[in-house]
């Protein structure tokens, strides 16, 4: 009976990495990246390749001998995929196809195509498929021949365009079809931000960059359930969930899409509406990897992004998510003017410092305190609940004993009755 099961498994694709040092960045640190973004897009790294140039070779990227060599290693290896920690032209890609005999891709493509898979929302697919098609367009003309022939055939005869023209034709309609899509999608958020602004409701933004925590301190904070996993990118919508804090008062976190070192321009554009939810945010959560080697360097990346999205003004608190898997941290090349506080997501730890932190980053709204009310003065319970809250009464011989969360424009009411 065992023999006849089927097994269901998916299995992983070969990949061999292949990068070119030219020196404009660490090249070792970007493959390591890079090897683990195909293993979230379901590939097994079976050989890194790295060649030194002073710049990539127009027609394969790599050297013809190089080439040679990897085409060895492809048949030897049963490679499935090879992928280049660049971004490959589309005569590239077909030149290097045409020796290796097997799908070639660049870093691009592979980050599109895990965006693409952990894409959920409308809005989120709406994006991958806006930035997949700007992606295409701009390779349309070096993806072969038979694009560039005249269609054939009737109903497929034209004015004279060109097949390539009409692939372009097609793929602009799509591209303008669903950004107009997108900005309505876009109206709505907007809409709900500002009746969050209106009604006063406090936000926080978490951001870093991917892999970091984020989702799983979000989880932590708020048992919100969202995929939290050891991949990149397993966030890629926003999620929104209210906590209470220390002081009485509401606030909603914002989890983001995470960030990676050399994300294509495209792709930040494409995701800017969601990114977006950190400008307008009361207070901005940065978490890092406490115990990754380039945790300084990756924490300054982030921070650039948030000032190009236009957060400078903006409480800052930066989260050393992971500080029970290193003994020392240095703080100095973290921090910059950001408070800081030491925490583990995974196992709950710090959870009751961040929180006092988000409740001093936050600008008061609000202040809890207790007040005798004079039973002539009893209407001014409804007028705390306006836009407060009340945790707890008492009926006393001289009036009403509350203590009361009580908007900041409404204290003036309460002072003369504050105990």
């Amino acid at each position: 009976m065992q023999d006849n099961l089927i097994n269901t498994e998916k299995k992983a694709q070969r990949a061999v990495l292949v990068c070119v040092d030219t020196g404009e960045y660490d090249a070792q640190r970007s493959l390591d990246e890079l090897e683990e973004l195909a293993k979230t897009a379901g590939a097994e790294t079976i050989a890194r390749v790295i060649q030194k140039r002073p710049a990539y070779e127009s027609g394969t990227c790599i050297g013809t001998g190089r080439l040679e060599e990897l085409a060895g290693l492809v048949k030897n290896e049963d490679i499935d995929i090879v992928i280049f920690d660049c971004e490959l032209t589309a005569t590239q890609t077909r030149n290097i196809e045409d020796t290796l005999n097997v799908h070639t891709i660049d870093r691009t493509t592979l980050i599109l195509d895990i965006f693409a898979q952990h894409a959920r929302t409308r809005e989120g697919r709406l994006q991958v498929e806006i930035a997949q098609y700007k992606y295409r367009l701009a390779r349309l003309a070096g993806m072969g021949v038979k694009l560039s022939r005249l269609g054939g055939g009737i109903g497929t005869r034209g004015p004279g365009e060109t097949k390539l023209e009409t692939d372009k034709r097609h793929v602009r309609t799509r591209i303008a079809a669903l950004t107009e899509e997108l900005k309505e999608i876009e109206k709505r958020r907007d809409l709900h931000r500002a009746r969050r602004k209106k009604d006063g409701v406090l936000t926080a933004a978490i951001v870093g960059y991917t892999n970091v925590g984020k989702s799983t301190l979000l989880n932590t904070l708020t048992e919100a359930g969202v995929l939290a996993e050891d991949k990149l990118f397993a966030t890629l919508e926003t999620t929104s969930r209210a906590i209470l804090l220390p002081d009485g008062r509401s606030v909603t976190l914002i989890d983001t899409v995470g960030l990676v070192r050399r994300l294509p321009h495209g792709l930040v554009e494409a995701f800017k509406s969601t990114l977006e939810e950190t400008s307008s945010a009361d207070v901005i959560i940065h978490v890092t990897d406490a115990s990754s080697d380039e945790c300084a360097e990756k924490a300054q990346a982030t921070l650039s992004l948030l000032d190009e999205l236009g957060c400078a003004g903006i409480p800052v608190i930066t989260v050393l998510n992971k500080c029970d898997l290193v003994p020392e941290i240095d703080l100095d090349s973290i921090s910059g003017d950001s408070t800081l506080v030491k925490m583990s997501a995974k196992k709950a730890i710090g959870i009751d410092e961040l929180l006092k932190a988000i409740t001093s980053a936050l600008p008061e709204t609000s202040r809890r305190g207790r007040y005798l009310l004079p039973y002539a003065q009893a209407g001014l319970v409804n007028k705390i609940l306006e836009d407060g809250k009340v945790f707890s009464q008492e009926y006393k011989p001289d009036g009403i004993e509350i203590d009361a969360l009580v908007a900041v424009n409404k204290l003036y009411l309460l002072d003369a009755y504050s105990i």
